[in-house]
């Protein structure tokens, strides 16, 4: 019903693009032309060795001052994330999601990574402006859909469990292998046995602070292997949920989300309750 259809698949390309791209394309026939790659100057200082961001206390001024270093270093986790999405053959655009605090020179240093890979790269000052300030981004999309994409999936529906979960480690995660327990490797050969399971989809488990099992493990990790420790089966979405390392199950939102606060106001037509 319109000229463009925006939907959002969470997280980053190694957790939310991947079940977008695998599972939720190939269920509904859906074949995009562009994906989108969020990127913060802040984010990527972290994953260039900036320091532990914790909860309440007052940011590091390493991610409120110019630090074009830290951006540069980290900038090599998201070309891993652009080179993820070129691998399904859909068009990647950097939106660089800009803050107050962040500099010209940072920025560049974001623009010229991305541009580097492959990929469009426009800036986006939203969050200060409103649409206004997403139109170079905007117009970034544009021209990436009004090229051909060829897209494909990574793995095909005749793929074994275990083998899928292999092939993303490696194609999508930079794993060196996969590593199961001894319960683990046990249910996953049941489930390969068993025909009813061949087509539910294979829906990773893992942290989304990290391109590997471990939150800590910043920037792309190099030399480490996926451990596999248990395989959820939901069988009313069919859904096959391998878990990998310690991450905790608990639903997404708090009891009281802040999308009870937004809204629309009646008189001036502007939203609310954003911030």
């Amino acid at each position: 019903m319109f000229d463009y259809h925006v939907t959002e698949s969470g997280f980053g390309a190694d957790i939310g693009f991947e079940k977008f791209w695998n599972v939720k394309c190939r269920y509904s026939g859906l074949k995009p032309h562009v994906s989108v790659l969020t990127s913060t100057i802040r984010a990527l200082k972290m994953h260039g060795g900036g320091p532990k961001v914790v909860a309440g206390l007052a940011l590091p001024e390493e991610y409120t001052k110019e630090n074009v270093e830290l951006v540069e270093k980290g900038c090599v986790n998201m070309v891993h994330h652009i080179n993820t999405i070129r691998k399904a053959g859909i068009n990647p655009v950097v939106c660089i999601n800009c803050f107050h605090t962040d500099t010209d020179d940072e920025i560049e240093a974001v623009r010229k990574a991305a541009e580097a890979a492959g990929a469009r790269c426009a800036k986006s000052t939203h969050w200060a402006h409103g649409g206004e300030g997403a139109l170079e981004f905007a117009d970034a999309v544009i021209d990436a859909c009004n090229e051909e994409s060829e897209f494909k999936h990574l793995y095909p529906l005749e793929m074994k469990l275990r083998e899928r979960v292999e092939t993303i480690a490696r194609e999508v995660y930079g794993a060196d292998g996969v590593s199961w327990t001894p319960d683990a490797e046990a249910k996953a050969k049941m489930l390969e046995g068993d025909s009813k399971y061949d087509d539910y989809a294979t829906m990773m488990v893992k942290t989304h602070l990290s391109l590997s099992h471990d939150p800590a493990l910043k920037g792309v990790p190099k030399g480490w292997t996926l451990p596999i420790r248990d395989v959820m089966i939901y069988s009313g979405a069919k859904f096959l949920c391998p878990c990998a390392g310690t991450i905790s199950l608990m639903p997404g939102t708090c009891s009281n989300p802040a999308f009870r606060r937004v809204d629309v106001d009646v008189d001036t037509g502007k939203v609310k309750g954003l911030f």
